[in-house]
């Protein structure tokens, strides 16, 4: 029988945060079964019903350790998530190394794989004569711009918002200084000072797993490659999502249902992610710009906040969401949309045939989500890095349109009709459409038989190799 080679992962507090990098894992005990990984979960207060049930679904040879939760009342009141993700973390680092400490004295550990956020905990692998590595839940864009921060910091004066040129990371799009993640806009903050110390603490690792494939960041992931050379490896193991099996939906959700009776790609699907939030005014421009299309729409819609990620890392607001439609907007566009209130099944509504676009919020589980599925996106970002995303998707890749944001920050009614007509009826629509089912063959090859799947089986060798040398 073939020796076990154990590993362990550390998420950051969040759902959204969880399933990346546990499905990475869950990934590599299916085509690796001699792996065995430990997932040790931090939580901000008790974790979420969703992640409890989340974790009963998967492989045996996987074990969880859910830590004692952070108290809410211990943080910053109305702080950036960011900065509540990684307080949490900070504050379970004690539990994280006592976890780790009980895991060697029963298994030697031949790696430790930590979320972005957990970067604190990559000190404890040198302790446990274990290799670390990073799990970075987004694009190699992203990445590249944390691994340059260190340098821009100290080059740019002011803040990046007031630049006049635009910033070229190599192998990527150029970006505006207003693109940059939400905690880079404000320099003095302390959303900065924990984004810059992230940045920093990653190039400690061992390697960085970036949730991409080659064919969708080829420039990014090559310069990111010669700028690791031997001092940091980078591994490209994406598209990496929650889908399959364990996530199906019966097929009687409402959802579906309604999908089902839809002519093939005539309906837009409206959704801004398990953590975004709009206001009432951009409620309202949103109902009346679908309205004003005329285009079939199927939206997920959250009770309105002042703040974009009022969901984030919160409970729900448990008011019925469809209170806060327009007047007699149900009414009317009874025959053109389904309006949902909180949560649908998205990988399955992207999955279905009458599904033809996709305006979301540009986290990088939906855009991964909407390439596996071939689906063009109208671009919506909210928070974190999600404007870099987007320009990615529109600049980029040519998969997506951005509508027009006015001097008070909303998308006005006029301008999400015409985006929408555009997407969803228009040639240009039609070129991106074509343009992400391309990109849609080529994330199924990576993911089974190209770059990714190579990836990741180079990695599980590696790491196979060391127990002989560690005398594991």
């Amino acid at each position: 029988m073939a020796n076990v080679t154990h590993i362990a992962v550390v998420p950051s507090p969040g759902f959204s945060h969880l399933v990346p990098i546990v499905e990475f894992t869950k990934r590599l005990v299916e085509h690796h079964p001699n792996f065995h990984v430990t997932c040790i979960v931090p939580s901000l207060g008790s974790p979420p019903y969703s992640s409890k049930v989340y974790v009963k679904t998967l492989p045996s040879n996987m074990d969880f350790i859910f830590l004692p939760p952070i108290n809410k009342e211990q943080l910053p009141q109305g702080a950036y998530p960011g900065t509540l993700i990684q307080l949490t973390i900070t504050f379970s680092l004690p539990s994280i190394h006592e976890a780790l400490k009980s895991l060697s004295c029963k298994s030697p550990l031949t790696a430790l794989v930590v979320d972005v956020f957990a970067f604190q905990a990559l000190h404890f692998a040198k302790e446990f004569n274990a290799l670390s590595y990073v799990y970075f839940p987004g694009a190699a864009m992203v990445l590249s711009l944390f691994l340059h921060m260190p340098n821009l910091d100290e080059q740019v004066s002011g803040e990046y918002k007031d630049l006049t040129e635009p910033i070229e990371l190599p192998g990527c799009v150029p970006l505006q200084g207003c693109d940059l993640p939400a905690p880079t806009q404000n320099r003095s903050s302390e959303a900065y000072k924990h984004f810059l110390e992230r940045a920093k603490g990653m190039l400690i690792a061992d390697g960085i797993l970036i949730n991409t494939f080659l064919e969708m960041e080829s420039g990014a992931i090559r310069a990111l490659e010669e700028l690791g050379n031997d001092k940091i490896k980078i591994y490209s193991v994406g598209p990496i999502t929650l889908k399959g099996p364990s996530n199906e939906v019966d097929d009687s959700n409402e959802c579906l249902r309604w999908l089902d009776n839809k002519p093939p790609s005539s309906v837009l699907y409206v959704s801004f992610g398990s953590g975004g939030t709009l206001s009432q005014h951009q409620i309202n421009e949103l109902a009346l710009g679908l309205e004003l299309s005329g285009q079939m729409f199927l939206w997920v819609l959250r009770a309105p906040s002042d703040s974009v990620n009022a969901a984030y890392l919160e409970a729900a607001n448990e008011e019925d969401p469809l209170q806060f439609l327009p007047d007699g907007f149900l009414e009317r566009t009874k025959e053109q949309g389904l309006v949902v209130p909180s949560w649908a099944p998205q990988v399955q509504i992207l999955s279905h045939k009458s599904v033809g676009g996709f305006l979301s919020h540009c986290g990088w589980n939906s855009i991964l989500e909407s390439v596996q599925e071939g689906v063009p996106l109208i671009t919506w970002p909210l928070f974190a890095e999600q404007r870099m995303n987007a320009v990615m998707l529109t600049d980029g890749l040519k998969v997506a349109l951005k509508p027009k944001v006015n001097e008070d920050g909303i998308v006005e009614k006029d301008e999400i009709a015409k985006v929408i007509k555009c997407l969803m009826k228009c040639e240009e629509g039609k070129g991106m459409r074509k343009r992400i089912r391309e990109l849609k063959d080529s994330a199924v090859n990576a993911y089974k038989h190209g770059s990714s799947i190579q990836t990741l089986s180079q990695l599980a060798s590696q790491w196979e190799n060391l127990d002989g040398i560690f005398g594991k």
